[in-house]
């Protein structure tokens, strides 16, 4: 038991000031979140060539002029195994940091380009470390990006094996799905407790083999937001998509909902989206500003935005959409929908079924199912006392600064980590 306020590492797989995505957002938030409450923490994030030229001499680099803020430079990742093919090439590097800043708890947010096996680095360098990570996605799980989704046909994977594994790569023979699996689970051994935002992730995880008195249920939380307020309308048809504008997230669902509900007539209604489209393949960019072009206004690209600017674009929309195809875990834009008092339009599975209750505080609809969006747009657009009974609903969210301090009381309590390295 730590009688002090620890010294923590967090180690993350991208700095939100460079890739705003969910995860590294989350994780930004918590350490800014511990040291405000006196805890002292260092925040390293992995960058690569998409956002930063190497740097000679050093695998590390600063950011923004954060003295507590640095970038770990990582190239030439086997996404298969977790690893860097490079072996441990930032050993030296990172043994100086460690040695330095000796912290009481590394806290993981990702292995994609960090590596599975800077767990045993950590142990051997840290013995009486506390080793935690946070389980945001199903990347460990999941050779198909973490998605859970079969290949090609995009059906829901419940739980992974071998031979499901190798449909979804008919080129990988399945006793390399086997290794992979023991490989990572060899490795997960030496982290002394887990942290999922859901629920969901905490069986998926148990079902992968991790054991869940090992895995704590914490949910995400946001800094205070300054609200936008939604002013008073006659129909709420503003519906808006924010965030990470990829094929996972139900864009083209969203899309072809609104082309149906557009050829079907009768509702005045227009979807929004808010968000870069500089990470997807080009083909998928070209399908979406298609769309938009041949929308007649009805389905309109506002690009991306920064984190100040959300308040804006929430202000112009009624509705949030999350139509994923995939288990999301806690997705961000639901905090934020509820943040700002919008009511989330949701895929009823995984975490986002947990996080947004029908009828009460939002909406459920099928996976992957353009027509069941289109029927809810439709009724979420001309039904009036439908958006003000649902915001009355809204719940309410734990604050960063409670979550801050579950997972200070998480570290406190965790005991030697009595673990050899490897």
């Amino acid at each position: 038991m730590m009688s002090r306020m620890p010294r923590i590492l967090f180690l993350a797989h991208g700095h939100p000031h460079l890739h705003a995505g969910g995860t590294e957002i989350l994780a930004h938030d918590l350490f800014r979140a511990v040291k405000a409450e006196g805890a002292e923490a260092l925040f390293v994030a992995a960058v690569n060539a998409g956002e930063r030229e190497r740097k000679n001499g050093t695998e590390f680099q600063t950011i923004g002029g954060a003295p507590d803020e640095v970038l770990l430079w990582s190239e030439d990742f086997d996404a298969f195994n977790l690893m860097r093919r490079d072996g441990l090439a930032i050993g030296p590097d990172l043994r100086e940091l460690l040695i330095a800043f000796q912290p009481d708890v590394v806290h993981l947010h990702h292995l994609l380009g960090i590596g599975v096996e800077t767990l045993f680095l950590l142990r051997r360098l840290l013995p009486q470390a506390k080793l935690v990570m946070t389980l945001h996605d199903y990347v460990p799980i999941c050779a198909n990006d973490g998605l859970m989704v079969k290949r090609g046909s995009g059906e829901l994977c419940g739980r992974a094996s071998a031979d499901a594994c190798h449909g979804c790569f008919p080129e990988i023979h399945q006793s390399k799905f086997v290794l992979r699996r023991g490989h990572l689970l060899r490795h997960l051994e030496l982290v002394d407790a887990f942290v999922t935002p859901s629920r969901f992730a905490r069986d998926r995880f148990a079902a992968f083999g991790i054991p869940p008195a090992r895995i704590e249920h914490i949910p995400n939380a946001r800094p205070p937001v300054q609200v936008a307020e939604a002013a008073p309308r006659s129909a709420r048809n503003r519906f808006g998509l924010f965030g990470n504008l990829a094929p996972h997230k139900g864009v083209r669902v969203a899309i072809a909902a609104a082309q149906q509900l557009a050829r079907e007539g009768g509702v005045e209604f227009e979807l929004q989206l808010h968000g870069s489209l500089r990470h997807q393949a080009a083909e998928f960019r070209d399908e979406v500003m298609q769309a938009v072009a041949a929308g007649e206004g009805r389905i309109t690209w506002a690009g991306g935005y920064e984190p100040d600017e959300l308040a804006a674009r929430m202000a112009g929309i009624d509705w949030v959409l999350a139509p994923s195809t995939w288990w999301e875990n806690a997705p961000l834009v639901v905090l934020e929908a509820f943040a700002h008092g919008r009511p989330p339009i949701v895929s009823g599975i995984g975490g986002l079924a947990e996080q947004v209750r029908h009828g009460v505080d939002g909406l459920h609809l099928r996976p992957n199912d353009p027509a069941a969006l289109a029927k809810l747009l439709r009724e979420a657009a001309t039904d009036t006392i439908l958006w003000d009974r649902l915001c009355a609903g809204r719940p309410e969210l734990p604050s960063l600064r409670e979550i801050a301090r579950r997972h200070l009381a998480l570290y406190g309590g965790l005991g030697e980590a009595g673990r050899a390295a490897a």
